[in-house]
């Protein structure tokens, strides 16, 4: 199991940032088992950076694939109640 930390990238709000994000992201993936999305001290992700960096994964690997390779950890309730990570979560991301 390997972790990939989205704090040190910064503020989380703008696709350019999301899709050089998944381009580093996309490897580790595929090189391990499982990968943990780790976003400890991660206040806010826009729906532009998580379309860019989480979805477009879906575009280079099936979702049971994606399911199979990586878990989320450390997602704050309150931004996770109405955003985009909440819904990858809690459809793509069950049971893990």
């Amino acid at each position: 199991m390997v972790a990939f930390g989205f704090r040190e990238y910064g503020e989380k709000g703008t696709r350019p940032l999301g899709k050089r994000v998944c381009e580093q992201l996309l490897p580790l993936i595929e090189q391990n088992s499982c990968v943990v999305l780790d976003f400890t001290g991660v206040n806010v992700v826009s729906n532009s950076f998580a379309d860019e960096c989480i979805a477009k994964l879906l575009l280079e690997m099936p979702l049971a694939e994606l399911r199979s390779r990586t878990t989320l950890m450390h997602l704050i309730p309150y931004n996770t109640r109405k955003n985009f990570l909440y819904k990858v979560k809690n459809s793509a991301f069950i049971g893990i």
